[in-house]
């Protein structure tokens, strides 16, 4: 069986940015408080006419061109979305139309802030039997519309924002086995649920077990790439919150690794975070072609996954 690899990636943000001390004028918060319990300072905020798939076509647009692809090269379109308003056309249609793809095959992923590994380790396979040819796998989320502005705990978490890759065959298998699984007992810990939908979680539950249990995991992630912790570049967790990326990232043993820290200026999106983290990794050059890198989402359903990846 070939194997598939990542060719580019690509993020874009809203240009709206919300402050911490822009939230201290709508709840009883302040910008000290936020930055020491959660570590964020500043999150972009998609306006009632920037609707998911935009955010997703804009960072998929970004990543094709990365590539040197053009939207026919594409077929097959996997966004891991949980905040799309309609059913359908689902996102990845909306996406393909606004790039101008002829007929990929497209579907959505709703594993919440887990969404983007889940969706490229779904590409790798379909990518690697033969299945698609190419695939633009995107993260995208507008955590914003969800949210509660007069709770205090969750509105100075989120942000809104997309990420892609472009992911196709090559002689190597340069994306990793997956290790995925979830916690189906404890799906309440992290909820976007009701008419209209709202986001709400049980924070310190989740802290305690992404602290606790996620470690190990991201290990065992490592050892069935064929890697040591020590060997990777990068480490890019789901930017859920800052308190729990730096005690994960230590426990991983990731010695040598960058450590994505997106959240401090996106705040939480979702299943954008990974794929939004990584692509300004490399568009700032702090990791290079080949670099093995950890991908790990965890979050809603208190679900999980994770892959290494060779940075495009």
């Amino acid at each position: 069986m070939r194997g598939s690899r990542v060719v580019a990636v690509g993020h874009y943000q809203p240009a709206k940015v919300l402050t911490n001390d822009d939230l201290a004028e709508l709840v009883d918060t302040s910008d000290e408080w936020i930055s020491s319990r959660v570590g964020i300072r500043t999150r972009h905020v998609a306006g009632p006419d920037e609707p998911v798939d935009e955010l997703a076509a804009h960072a998929g647009a970004k990543a094709l061109a990365g590539a040197g692809l053009s939207p026919a090269d594409i077929d097959l379109v996997l966004v891991a979305t949980s905040t799309a308003v309609d059913r359908s056309p689902n996102t990845a249609a909306r996406v393909a139309a606004r790039l101008g793809m002829g007929s990929p095959a497209v579907m959505d992923l709703n594993v919440v802030c887990a969404g983007f590994t889940h969706a490229l380790a779904t590409a790798d396979s379909l990518v690697r039997t033969g299945t698609a040819k190419r695939a633009l796998v995107i993260g995208a989320d507008k955590m914003t519309a969800v949210t509660d502005w007069n709770d205090r705990s969750t509105c100075v978490l989120v942000g809104d924002g997309a990420g892609a890759a472009v992911v196709e065959a090559s002689e190597e298998a340069l994306i990793g086995p997956v290790l995925w699984g979830s916690v189906p007992e404890m799906g309440h810990a992290v909820r976007i649920e009701g008419t209209p939908p709202v986001f709400a979680q049980e924070g310190q539950s989740v802290y305690r077990w992404a602290t606790t249990q996620l470690p190990p995991i991201a290990r065992e992630v490592c050892e069935r790439a064929g890697l040591t912790p020590e060997d990777l570049a990068a480490v890019v967790l789901h930017q859920a919150n800052l308190r729990i990326i730096e005690p994960v990232a230590r426990k991983i043993g990731a010695v040598n690794a960058v450590i994505a820290r997106d959240v401090v200026e996106s705040g939480n999106t979702s299943a954008a975070s990974i794929p939004m983290a990584l692509s300004k990794l490399v568009e700032r050059g702090e990791i290079s072609t080949g670099d093995p890198v950890l991908l790990f989402g965890f979050g809603g359903n208190l679900s999980y996954a994770g892959q290494v990846v060779r940075c495009p």
